[in-house]
């Protein structure tokens, strides 16, 4: 079966005046209809600028210095903003981390939803155009719509907030959601709450979503398949099952000891891992988690293969071993 999106050794560089930095490095990645995938990692790992890139969102700093995004097989490489326009709403949506920064302060919610939908039916009647702005309120699960579509984001809850981001983001029926940091700016009960609203939207519509997240804990229950990134690599893919029953990189198992739940154990301590991203890490010649790595040993200071220990188990480190759990 064909995949809806494929990346194929995709990288992205920004220039910041004489310096020329890699942000995403060699990237390759399959999305299937109907698939949730989520993206982990810290922030500053190209989480968000693998996806902006497929989206052509980027900077103008940034640019795709490499590669290949194929959607059903046709490549979109070299699309320019006219062509991407008609495939973002209808092929590609996203979600932003902070509603407030994609909502307009100064126009009412209803008017904001309606001017998504009129972009891809602009023949639409204004008793169906009203009529579907309601519908959108109501699928994302609004209620008293009528009243809400008349009044400003300013009035709004964060979590009520956010499910207006979602209805104007699913205006026009997107066959790929990109989720990117979702629930930052909401409390942990409404985190809770949108996390449950995009599975289930998710499951009903048979789109396909692109979760991004720096916590590995929200997509236990969420997605399909999990890939790990690390200063700009993919360095681990697996099933979310496997991946969490039996993780290979040490950066994986590091995530995953951060998050409570996550492991059995009685009174286990949550354990942080030292250091930081490294910048400029497209210079690190070996394995870019190295320094902050407790296994690091002789050979981690050469290019680590990106290889499958398993089922649709991939990693990107020398130590991890066919089979191991």
């Amino acid at each position: 079966m064909a995949a809806v999106l494929e990346l194929q050794d995709l990288s992205v560089q920004f220039h910041t005046g004489k310096e020329i930095v890699q942000a995403v490095r060699g990237v390759s990645l399959e999305v299937q209809e109907g698939e949730v995938l989520a993206i982990v990692g810290e922030s500053g790992c190209g989480k968000s600028v693998l996806c902006k890139s497929v989206m052509k969102l980027l900077p103008q700093t940034a640019h795709i210095a490499g590669g290949r995004i194929l959607v059903d097989g046709v490549d979109i490489t070299d699309y320019r903003e006219r062509e991407m326009e008609k495939l973002r709403g209808n092929v590609f949506s996203m979600v932003f981390q902070d509603p407030m920064t994609s909502l307009n302060p100064t126009m009412k919610i209803g008017a904001q939803i309606a001017e998504a939908v009129r972009v891809h039916e602009p023949k639409i009647r204004k008793a169906e155009l009203d009529g579907r702005v309601l519908e959108l309120l109501g699928l994302v699960g609004i209620d008293r719509a009528k009243e809400r579509m008349q009044q400003y984001p300013g009035q709004m809850s964060g979590g009520m907030r956010q499910r207006c981001v979602l209805a104007i983001a699913l205006a026009s029926n997107p066959r790929i959601l990109f989720a990117d940091e979702p629930t930052t700016a909401l409390d942990v009960t409404i985190q809770a709450q949108i996390m449950a609203l995009l599975r289930n939207l998710q499951k009903e519509s048979g789109m396909s979503m692109i979760l991004i997240t720096h916590d590995i804990g929200l997509v236990a229950s969420m997605a399909d398949r999990v890939i790990v990134m690390y200063a700009g690599q993919i360095i681990e893919e697996a099933p979310v099952k496997e991946l969490f029953a039996a993780p290979a990189h040490p950066y994986t198992k590091a995530l995953l000891q951060t998050v409570p739940g996550i492991y059995d154990e009685k009174d286990r301590e949550l354990v942080a891992i030292p250091g930081m991203v490294p910048e400029n890490y497209d210079s690190i010649p070996g394995c870019r988690f190295a320094d902050r790595c407790a296994f690091r040993t002789k050979g981690c200071d050469q290019p680590q293969s990106y290889r499958q220990i398993g089922e649709g188990h991939f990693v990107r480190c020398m130590l991890a071993k066919e089979g191991e759990t």
